[in-house]
């Protein structure tokens, strides 16, 4: 089951993981990929009691870490709403495998890292750093302004660490979380060492922010920051925060990113930003990147 924090959207379909490291095995043939899939949908839909109100789509499948098994994705939609997950099928039929499947012989985090993308976002720590913490967060998220706090808690004792800031607003459900997110952008591309002030001043006001007073209250901290108000808003009506602010957008839902905050430690996924939890990836990922 997924962990909930601000969450898009979700069925709760029972279904977890995801793709890890497909070895070369052979695709599936297209007369036995149809059965399979068939077979697997009679199942599952036993499985979980999912009528005929239910709509399900398997497939295509594709290999997986196990030559035994071939991966098979999932959604579903039920009154309007979808959800996903995967799930892994024995090549013979009998088998039905739920969970993550990972190759022991690869990084389990190295699909992770080479989608997220750093450069060119807001980060503060060494740049080459043993551990890098990518947030993906959400300005309208309650959770995300307690592990904002988290964070400034605990930076100073893991000077060594480098943190990166994504923007990964739930606009479903937050109306105004994607305008404070390309106004952070701008203050970022106005000043790079004011976006840590001025993402804190979103945070620390979230209670006091609204759709109608959005952009007085931006506007207010960026004046606060010493900002150029010409030039702030200039960018805020120009394209280039917003196109920034959908890559990072586009990048999360790629990681199959579904609540904020979702935090990668090293490529190490973190949904919830638990400070026990965060404080153990962090310890670990510099005990193992030192050598201890």
């Amino acid at each position: 089951m997924m962990r909930l924090a601000c969450l898009a959207m979700s069925l709760a379909i029972l279904l977890s993981g995801g793709p890890a490291f497909a070895q070369s095995t052979p695709a599936v043939p297209p007369t036995g990929e149809a059965q399979l899939i068939k077979s697997t949908e009679t199942f599952v839909r036993d499985l979980f009691a999912w009528g005929s109100d239910f709509k399900v789509t398997i497939g295509p499948l594709a290999p997986s870490p196990s030559p035994d098994f071939y991966m098979a994705p999932i959604h579903v939609t039920v009154n309007g709403q979808t959800d996903a997950g995967t799930a892994y099928v024995s090549k013979d039929g009998k088998t039905f495998l739920r969970g993550e499947m990972f190759n022991m012989a690869a990084n389990p985090f190295a699909d992770n890292l080479a989608k997220l993308h750093i450069d060119g976002n807001p980060s503060h720590g060494p740049s080459d750093a043993k551990v890098t913490i990518v947030e993906f967060s959400d300005f309208e998220c309650p959770h995300c302004r307690e592990f904002s706090q988290i964070l400034r808690s605990i930076e100073p004792q893991y000077p060594q660490v480098r943190i990166v800031f994504k923007d990964f607003p739930l606009t479903q459900i937050h109306p105004w979380a994607e305008t404070a997110a390309q106004a952070a952008r701008c203050a970022y591309i106005q000043q790079p060492s004011v976006f840590w002030t001025y993402q804190a001043q979103i945070f620390d006001n979230q209670d006091l922010i609204s759709p109608e007073n959005v952009w007085d209250k931006l506007t207010a901290f960026a004046a606060q920051d010493n900002l150029d108000p010409d030039a702030f808003k200039t960018c805020m009506s120009s394209p280039g925060a917003k196109e920034a602010v959908e890559a990072n957008h586009s990048e999360g839902e790629a990681l199959n990113i579904n609540s904020t905050p979702t935090v990668f430690v090293n490529g190490r996924p973190l949904i919830g930003g638990d400070k026990a939890t965060l404080e153990q990836y962090i310890k670990y990922e510099l005990a193992n990147r030192d050598g201890k």
